[in-house]
């Protein structure tokens, strides 16, 4: 399935959750603040900018943000936040399609495990080398990425529920062999009817995210467990990682 598909209409109608979840004031405060800084007081390029999550109260701090998207209803949701002139959005592949200004962003950000919607190692390597392409000599790229719980999948199984909560189950299922998981987020209220949301991701270790980022250019600057600056540890289930190319001395 595509991600164009996967993401639709239906998706992004239901994908802003005000208030909680990911976009509960503890989750999102630290991102936008840490982006903030690393931008430097100059421009940002949020690639997979979806409905404008971190975009909107980022600009609302003064940075200014162009996006790249590749779903045209999530735009249109977007597009109920902010116009055009105040967050313009590419509509295409974070991977490979051009935002206008590349080469003068001093930072471009990639959050909530987006680089694993790309289903190979040669699209993510790519997506690396698209930050490049729009970066400042000294620019950074940030990626937040979940680390995969394969220590938690016993022999001949392929399944984990990953979070419950009450009305919510997210289980993943995975094909080591390939890298491949699929999140599977269930949805319940006090009627016999659920709603299933699927989506397909490539999982990606520390270790080749790092080297992807060789591959691009980059060096890696900082990783810590979360937006707040936790040491990341053999635990830690996600990291922020901070990459930086080389600036011009």
């Amino acid at each position: 399935m595509r991600q164009e598909e996967i993401w639709d209409t239906d998706a992004a109608q239901r994908y802003d959750t005000p208030g909680t979840g990911m976009f509960a004031p503890e989750v999102l405060g630290p991102a936008v603040n840490r982006l903030a800084e690393l931008a430097g007081g100059g421009a940002a390029l949020e690639f997979a900018i979806g409905t404008g999550r971190v975009a909107v109260p980022l600009v609302e701090r003064g940075v200014p943000v162009t996006g790249i998207e590749l779903s045209l209803p999530m735009i249109d949701r977007l597009r109920t936040k902010a116009d055009e002139a105040t967050i313009p959005v590419v509509v295409g592949d974070m991977a490979t399609s051009t935002a206008p200004g590349a080469g003068e962003y001093t930072l471009v950000y990639l959050v909530f495990n987006t680089i694993s919607n790309l289903l190979t190692q040669a699209e993510q390597v790519e997506c690396f080398r698209n930050a490049a392409r729009h970066l400042t000599p000294g620019g950074r790229f940030v990626i937040e990425l979940w680390v995969p719980e394969l220590r938690k999948l016993p022999p001949g199984q392929t399944a984990l529920v990953c979070h419950t909560e009450p009305g919510y189950i997210g289980l993943d299922t995975y094909d080591v062999l390939r890298q491949h998981v699929v999140s599977h987020h269930f949805s319940f209220d006090d009627t016999k009817e659920a709603r299933l949301f699927r989506s397909p991701h490539r999982y990606i270790w520390p270790a080749e995210l790092d080297l992807m980022a060789q591959l691009a250019g980059f060096e890696l600057e900082t990783r810590h467990a979360d937006w707040s600056g936790a040491e990341f540890t053999a635990e830690s289930r996600s990291h922020v990682s901070v990459y930086r190319i080389p600036p011009i001395r």
